[in-house]
């Protein structure tokens, strides 16, 4: 959903021309381990929390260099990168032919599927004291449901159909939620409303949420606002390949999000590989640390101490090596 020909151009170019240069990967140390810093949130606290483990534990020199998907899996093929702990690997044709070429590997899963599909806030179901919020549609579970209460998702003075708060226009999955809304005999009662960018989307649900009003809005796990904001997401028919390509009437595939390395690298520090292995976490403890984020306008780096100072029980199971384990938090304090 982030593949504009044009973006990618530029970004290959960027890249490569960062990688050549003797400023960054060129002038690096042999012993540097050069994370692939994707674009979002998420990528980079998990890239944080494992650098710190290999800086602190193994006292290695880190490195973060921002990417894009493509550009990103051919510097961890080409070995130009060493790792990256969040590959979001069926938004990119590339790495499904990149695998087989045995140049990168999957160390597992980060964290089960990611999940996306459409949401509401929970007090439009469940209601909310604290807030003096009563329940607006205790029935609503699926998107099926929707067809009865699609008046509370129009603005009252300005609308004549509800509103679906899409992703921006240039998102493939914003095409196949137009789609869904057409499979699900919502088009009639819904306008599909894309919004100009992910910022926009956060924003208009945000927005909603903090005046306690109605909102059915396209998101994803994990992000900083489903850490923030107590959302639920609507239940849809079962996945079925057959369905999805003819109509897009269910639900959507969840993503596979794996840690990749390069090969070489997995065969040069074994030690450091087997942590990565076990490093796993879940998409409640990935959206707490990014809305811990949010809400202090805090670093990556800073999300990442929060979390291995929160979490010491999780994360020293993924060390062998109980004198690593002090290190680390002895880092901490």
């Amino acid at each position: 959903m982030k593949c504009f020909f044009k973006n990618f151009l530029v970004g290959f170019i960027l890249f490569n021309v960062a990688l050549f240069s003797s400023s960054t990967i060129a002038a690096a140390s042999q012993d540097t381990i050069t994370f692939a810093d994707f674009s979002w949130e998420s990528a980079q606290l998990h890239n944080r929390i494992a650098g710190f483990i290999i800086e602190k534990g193994w006292h290695r020199d880190v490195h973060y260099m921002f990417v894009q998907e493509v550009p990103g899996f051919l510097g961890l093929e080409r070995g130009d990168l060493q790792l990256t702990m969040e590959a979001w690997v069926d938004n990119s044709a590339y790495w499904e032919k990149a695998k087989d070429r045995h140049k990168m590997v999957s160390l597992g899963k980060n964290y089960p599927d990611a999940p996306q599909g459409w949401y509401v806030p929970t007090y439009v179901i469940e209601g909310d004291k604290e807030r003096g919020i009563e329940p607006m549609m205790p029935g609503l579970r699926s998107v099926k449901d929707l067809t009865s209460c699609w008046e509370l998702f129009k603005n009252r003075e300005t609308d004549e159909k509800g509103r679906f708060c899409n992703g921006p226009s240039g998102w493939v999955i914003s095409v196949s939620n137009a789609k869904k809304l057409k499979a699900y005999g919502l088009d009639e009662n819904f306008t599909n409303i894309y919004t100009g960018s992910a910022a926009a989307l956060a924003a208009t649900i945000a927005e909603a949420y903090e005046k306690g009003k109605p909102v059915l809005a396209y998101y994803w796990e994990p992000t900083p606002l489903l850490g923030m904001y107590d959302m639920t997401k609507l239940e849809e028919p079962p996945y079925d390949k057959k369905v999805w390509d003819e109509t897009r009437g269910c639900s959507m595939p969840e993503s596979r999000v794996l840690k990749i390395v390069n090969s070489k690298f997995l065969e040069s520090d074994p030690e450091i590989c087997n942590m990565l292995k076990d490093y796993s976490t879940s998409l409640k403890l990935t959206n707490e640390a990014l809305g811990y984020m949010q809400r202090n306008d805090a670093t990556p780096e800073e999300g990442a101490r929060w979390f291995l100072t929160e979490h010491k029980d999780l994360w020293s199971t993924w060390i062998e090596n109980p004198k690593i384990v002090k290190r680390i938090s002895r880092s901490l304090k």
